[in-house]
């Protein structure tokens, strides 16, 4: 929203558009003036926004929406989808999808590209390059997780941790009066139930009051995993070379596609800032709406720009630095995030170290940006506001 018209956002001519694919392709980086007097003669920044909405994607189905895929039944019932019952067709499909999949990972690996998605209808994934969110080596996020999915990671020989968790016993015990504030259980252990008949032994009556059986305590630990089961405390975090491995995990995973229901056979998307093997350049739709409204006795102009589809975090910073520069200093934003990802935004990195990323088809200052530790928590930014070339925001 803003008191300035977006007129320089839309019909951009033929040329523009190209100039703006291209400049993606060969990840330009553009600089704007602080203020542009007359942005709907800017050709600069009309090829700048086009190349802030560029995205890449795969598989490209132009009938389905592939994002968001959890919870995304009811927009894809009723579509067309061939191999849902045609096993042949589905493992076309999977072993394309490998292909594009493994493409992105090397890309990632060899820092030509910072960060990737994996969409599936029950969990997602994001593979950041090392140098990305203050971690000096490969790091993947999997949230929501089940106990299921963790048993197979382990049984695969991945090592991963749930930070989450770890930081919520770390509170219970080291924080005095923590109980309100984090009501969540810890797991129960062995050690737990030594310690709390202990007093017991005191007294000299621990004989006479009956110890829970082995039995017992593995049906509270399983009680307490299955618990956290979908919750944004269930997130997973996989760092170096066991990104690899759990790259081999879901190409090989078996219920990682959906056997029944709209989505049945149809692999998981997968979301880059950068083109890779099999992915299909798309573009966010953008649009400018003109209103009135009221302010006191009169009716004023307001003008808003909508952005829908995919918004990656690159492309919220790129956006940001052109409105900056077109709607000198002033605008403000509201943004609809895709729930199950917001946990993404969580500092997981302890020992953050900084590391700098080679050229990754990022703006610099972007890319910077993306480079340090998360400062959200479990929430993410719903209200984005710029007075005076300055930024405040809620979350």
């Amino acid at each position: 929203m803003s008191s300035k018209p977006f007129t320089w956002a839309e019909h951009l001519k033929a040329q523009e558009e190209a100039q703006g694919f291209v400049q993606h392709c060969r990840a330009t980086e553009t600089n704007l003036p602080q203020s542009i007097q007359e942005p709907k003669l800017s050709t600069e920044l009309r090829c700048a926004f086009q190349q802030s909405l560029v995205y890449w994607l795969h598989p490209s189905l132009p009938w389905l929406q592939l994002f968001p895929r959890i919870g995304a039944d009811r927009k894809i019932v009723g579509k067309a989808s061939p191999w849902s019952q045609d096993e042949a067709l589905q493992q076309v499909l999977m072993s394309d999808w490998s292909v594009s999949f493994t493409s992105l990972y090397n890309l990632l690996k060899a820092q030509l590209c910072p960060y990737f998605y994996v969409c599936t209808y029950q969990f997602t994934v994001l593979f950041r390059a090392a140098g990305l969110a203050g971690s000096d080596v490969i790091t993947a996020v999997v949230s929501p997780t089940t106990r299921g999915l963790r048993e197979a990671m382990r049984s695969e020989g991945i090592e991963f941790s749930l930070p989450l968790v770890e930081e919520n016993l770390c509170r219970k015990y080291c924080l005095p009066n923590t109980d309100s504030v984090f009501p969540r259980e810890p797991a129960p252990s062995d050690d737990d139930d030594d310690e709390s008949f202990s007093w017991l032994e005191e007294m000299g009556v621990k004989d006479k009051v009956k110890k829970p059986d082995a039995i017992s305590i593995k049906l509270r630990k399983e009680k307490h995993e299955v618990q956290m089961d979908h919750k944004p405390e269930s997130l997973a975090l996989v760092k170096g070379t066991n990104t690899f491995t759990l790259l081999n995990f879901l190409i090989n995973c078996k219920s990682l596609v959906a056997v029944a229901g709209p989505q049945a056979g149809l692999p998981p998307t997968l979301l880059s800032p950068v083109a890779f093997r099999g992915g299909t350049m798309q573009t966010l739709k953008a649009r400018s709406l003109n209103a009135k409204a009221r302010v006191q006795l009169a009716y004023e102009d307001i003008f808003s720009l909508e952005i829908v589809g995919p918004v990656l975090p690159h492309s919220l910073h790129s956006l940001t630095m052109l409105l900056k520069a077109a709607q000198r200093g002033a605008f403000s934003a509201v943004l609809y995030t895709h729930e199950p990802t917001a946990v993404f935004n969580t500092n997981l990195d302890t020992e953050a170290v900084r590391k700098d990323l080679p050229t990754c088809g990022l703006h610099p200052k972007t890319l910077d940006q993306l480079s340090q530790c998360p400062a959200l928590g479990k929430s993410s930014i719903r209200f984005l506001e710029m007075k005076d070339y300055a930024y405040t925001w809620k979350s």
